[in-house]
């Protein structure tokens, strides 16, 4: 016995995560400074993500030039994507490198679902190109554009209980165009939109752990970001206000 276990690691990483919410909303009394550290503390766990991905506070842009709003947590493709560009600290990223998009909230409730479905929104909204894939004997036809997975992180749940009815009622009202994919409540659970639309919630000891988890599991089955047609971007060399391009 070299002293290891499984469990513990896998238990310590949810309680350093769920601590460290916990002081963040106990310590900081600015909201502002308040959103911005539980949002470094959610941003920090998505570190164990594999190195394909990474995640940041960021806006996401289409090739027409639209933008979606500031996403506290954006999971982009890092292997693959041609450019990442930053304004005043912020990254904005290309809308086809985006696997997921998640809200950091204190505390979740029927205004912060609303909240987070509006954010999603604006970045499903954007403009992405696939272009076929070249190789070795030919070309592969353009990747189909995938789901891009939307959700909410919280320290904890303003519902009594955290993980029912009300919980589930707030989910339902979504469209596909802004639903909540996955969530997650450090203090009790976390939840998940299954295929058939309906939602598990699970009521947990590890739930920051357990989320991550099945938040890998979804990217996986995503599979790789398509091939970004960098032309539809460069026509805007041109004229920052109205792209044209001459051929010759």
């Amino acid at each position: 016995m070299n002293g290891w276990s499984l469990p513990g690691l896998l238990a310590g990483l949810h309680d350093d995560i769920s601590f460290r919410l916990e002081q963040v909303r106990k310590l900081y009394g600015h909201p502002v400074a308040k959103g911005e550290a539980s949002e470094t503390v959610w941003l920090e766990l998505l570190r164990y993500l594999p190195e394909r991905y990474r995640a940041d506070t960021a806006f996401v842009v289409d090739s027409e030039g639209q933008f979606s709003d500031q996403i506290d947590i954006v999971i982009y493709d890092r292997q693959y994507t041609p450019f990442i560009l930053k304004q005043d600290g912020r990254a904005v990223i290309p809308a086809e490198s985006v696997y997921a998009v998640f809200e950091a909230k204190q505390a979740i409730d029927a205004a912060q679902v609303t909240y987070a479905e509006g954010k999603i929104a604006s970045v499903r909204a954007l403009k992405r190109t696939s272009l076929p894939i070249p190789h070795a004997g030919g070309t592969y036809p353009a990747k189909p554009l995938h789901h891009i997975i939307g959700g909410l992180v919280t320290f904890e749940s303003e519902w009594s209980p955290p993980l029912g009815d009300a919980l589930k009622q707030a989910l339902s009202k979504g469209t596909p165009s802004n639903q909540l994919d996955l969530g997650c409540i450090a203090a009790c659970g976390h939840f998940g939109r299954r295929e058939d639309g309906d939602y598990n919630l699970i009521k947990e000891g590890r739930p920051a752990t357990a989320f991550l988890f099945e938040l890998i599991a979804r990217l996986q089955a995503t599979a790789t970001v398509p091939m970004i047609d960098i032309r539809a971007y460069a026509k805007w060399l041109n004229d920052p206000q109205q792209p044209t391009q001459t051929q010759i």
